[in-house]
């Protein structure tokens, strides 16, 4: 049988999985600074209220509509003003995720062969997405001099290319932390309205900013000078990845803007993957969002004081500055292989972190952490990877 050269054989995301699953077979425990999903840190929940809204009677009823519920589409329209921004809920288009989002922009946008340019560093999910759609990514970089920025220029010469079709931004950006700012943004849809793409903007991490800046970008929702999309879901939002539901805020010149609407409604009504029970509790489970977002907030600031305070143990190593999201970055002089530092985490102290590589970090040494992890047992894996990192940093590597 002949498969498609789209879909590779090894389709784990996490490149330590079977060495983390080996571990944990020998017994003991591993601290695990990967774990990315809410409902797995000891987080609170307003748990009754939540199945309440699960267990309206409308569940039982389907209508099926191709953009989504339409009261659903109000309460995501609503949620933007808290960005913001006044959008319409006839712009909303409900997916079962944000990968389903892009899945479907990548069908409406692109031919087979098409290029949408990408940040890097950046989430790797994106290029199995590309894939399985026959779109072609082509990274444009970003840059970190005490902050992170576009490389503007290098971005302009990568969307010359005729075949480009979009443009991604992640914002912010997972997992530098990184926000776009108002003069990118200009840039930005100059670039875009000039050469005729689409901006993509992943905002799943928008309401976990680190302190304010009038300078920041929330979203590209609004008034737009280019076909713009902004990409949101409860995973984050409310910190609810089970419940499966996404969506897309479609923006920018009327006549573009509608026909994009209309392309991705055919595109939504061929599958109808959003379930109903979801799209009724939606409402209810937005207004529900804070308390959820507040704890998570307050648990990346405390865990994020806890690693910057362990790293001083380790002259050398230092955190690069974020701005938001669940995720900080380590970097740690070049003295050896990266990936030799992270397999001795977790063999030697059994602390698991993400290499730099996998989320295309261009050189040097980084480690990639998650900030979720309960505060007890990130504080322990923290004081045992500042352990490690100040004698590989004194051995050379070694």
């Amino acid at each position: 049988m002949t498969f498609s050269r789209r879909i590779p054989q090894d389709l784990s995301p996490n490149p330590l999985a079977a060495s983390v699953a080996a571990l944990l077979a020998r017994g003991g425990e591993v601290h695990d600074l990967t774990e990315s999903n809410p409902t797995r840190v000891g987080l609170p929940y307003p748990r009754d209220e939540i199945l309440a809204a699960l267990a309206d009677p409308e569940v039982l009823s389907y209508a099926p509509d191709p953009r989504g519920r339409h009261e659903a589409r109000e309460a995501v329209a609503a949620r933007s003003l808290a960005l913001g921004v006044r959008t319409s809920p006839d712009d909303v288009v409900l997916t079962a995720s944000t990968s389903e989002a892009y899945s479907w922009l990548f069908k409406v946008l692109c031919d087979p062969g098409d290029r949408v340019l990408v940040p890097r560093p950046g989430y790797p999910l994106l290029d199995l997405l590309a894939r399985v759609e026959g779109v072609d990514l082509v990274p444009y970089p970003l840059r970190y001099d005490g902050t992170w920025h576009l490389d503007l220029p290098a971005l302009r010469a990568v969307a010359a290319d005729p075949r480009t079709r979009a443009v991604v931004v992640v914002n912010p950006n997972n997992p530098t932390g990184s926000f776009l700012k108002r003069d990118e943004l200009a840039a930005l849809e100059s670039l875009a309205a000039g050469r005729d793409l689409a901006i993509v903007s992943d905002e799943v991490f928008a309401e976990y900013a680190w302190g304010d800046d009038p300078d920041r970008v929330t979203t590209v929702a609004g008034e737009r000078g280019a076909l713009a999309f902004s990409l949101g879901g409860l995973s984050k939002t409310a910190g609810l990845p089970q419940l499966k539901l996404g969506w897309i805020v479609a923006s920018g010149p009327g006549p573009a803007k509608e026909e994009a609407l209309r392309r991705l409604e055919l595109v939504a009504d061929t599958f109808l993957s959003v379930g109903a029970p979801v799209q009724v509790a939606a409402p209810r489970l937005l207004e529900l969002t804070a308390p959820v977002r507040d704890a998570i907030a307050s648990r990346v600031r405390r865990n994020r004081s806890a690693l910057e305070a362990a790293l001083a143990g380790a002259p050398g190593a230092a955190t690069l500055r974020g701005e938001g999201g669940w995720y900080a970055v380590v970097r740690v002089p070049a003295v050896g292989a990266e990936d030799d530092l992270v397999t001795t985490l977790l063999r030697d102290d059994r602390v698991h972190v993400h290499p730099g590589w996998f989320f295309d970090f261009p050189g040097g040494v980084h480690l990639v952490v998650s900030l979720l992890p309960c505060p007890d047992r990130f504080a322990e894996a923290a004081s045992r990877l500042a352990a490690r990192l100040a004698e590989w940093i004194a051995g050379g590597g070694r």
